[in-house]
């Protein structure tokens, strides 16, 4: 099931042509991208994604359509989508930096799909993962930002390259580290860990995209009393924290169970209070 909009409101097949051929998007993977789930109608956390959709745009130095053009398309993809079936969609918004050799307008659209059984199955059982090296350091962004460290960018081509590495290993997910060994992010996701009553993240700072279901969780937490908290960690605290989840729009607030073959600690009660937190917000 597609259901996909032009930034004007008009809804379009799917299924046919929509990019040239030498449009930047398809030849460099020259755009960026943001994904929202869809619940009931009702998208959650459509602010902050696209706020960090702005910031990506900037980063990039690309034009962006104007606020009003992703929502006007959002609510297209809303309005036509068969929610008596599908009560969840995901909801992705493309915006590339257009034609080859052309004046810079940008080129996007807004796709809502189906949310897949791989992320049904995450959601349910919890999963594996193993720790890949990212191969930067985690002050890199500051010195370098042409690298777009922190930019969410079509260029994906690494982070499912570590995904099919973490699937030959026999896991379900990657959880990427820095060259001084501190916890970064994984390709689709941002790591969380409990300690006591303390969740901790990663900075962007380190050259991480900022979480928005991290940022949905850690709203509800500290409104519950909970401490938050972001800052680096180092691998170790992976195996010695209360509970490690991974979290992104689709696949929500997804437990880990298993890190390089080694079960950590993965408490049920934990993980429904935490996931409580997280749903809570809507």
């Amino acid at each position: 099931m597609r259901v996909l909009a032009l930034l004007d409101g008009t809804i379009v097949d799917p299924e046919a042509p929509l990019f040239r051929a030498d449009d930047l998007g398809v030849m460099r993977g020259d755009g960026i991208f943001e994904t929202i789930l869809v619940v009931g109608r009702q998208p959650r956390e459509i602010g902050p994604h696209l706020d960090r959709l702005e910031r990506s745009a900037g980063l990039m130095q690309m034009q962006l359509p104007e606020r009003a053009a992703w929502e006007r398309a959002v609510q297209a993809v809303i309005d036509n989508w068969p929610w008596d079936t599908d009560p969840e969609m995901a909801l992705k918004l493309v915006c590339t930096r257009g034609i080859d050799g052309g004046d810079g307008t940008p080129h996007g659209f807004a796709m809502g799909m189906q949310v897949g059984a791989d992320s049904l199955r995450k959601r349910r059982d919890g999963i594996s993962a193993v720790t890949l090296e990212r191969g930067y350091a985690p002050d890199l962004m500051d010195r370098a930002p042409w690298l777009l460290l922190s930019a969410k960018t079509l260029s994906y081509a690494v982070n499912m390259a570590a995904m099919r590495e973490a699937e030959a290993r026999g896991a379900d997910e990657v959880i990427f580290t820095a060259t001084d060994d501190s916890v970064l992010e994984g390709p689709t996701s941002t790591v969380v860990i409990a300690q006591g009553r303390t969740l901790l993240t990663t900075p962007p700072s380190s050259g991480i995209l900022k979480g928005t279901t991290q940022g949905a969780l850690f709203r509800a937490a500290e409104q519950a009393g909970w401490q938050t908290e972001v800052a680096k960690f180092p691998v170790s605290a992976l195996f010695e924290a209360d509970g490690v989840w991974l979290c992104s729009s689709i696949r929500l607030v997804t437990q880990v169970h298993t890190i390089n073959g080694t079960a950590i600690k993965a408490d049920p009660d934990l993980h429904a209070e935490v996931t409580g937190l997280y749903e809570s917000n809507y």
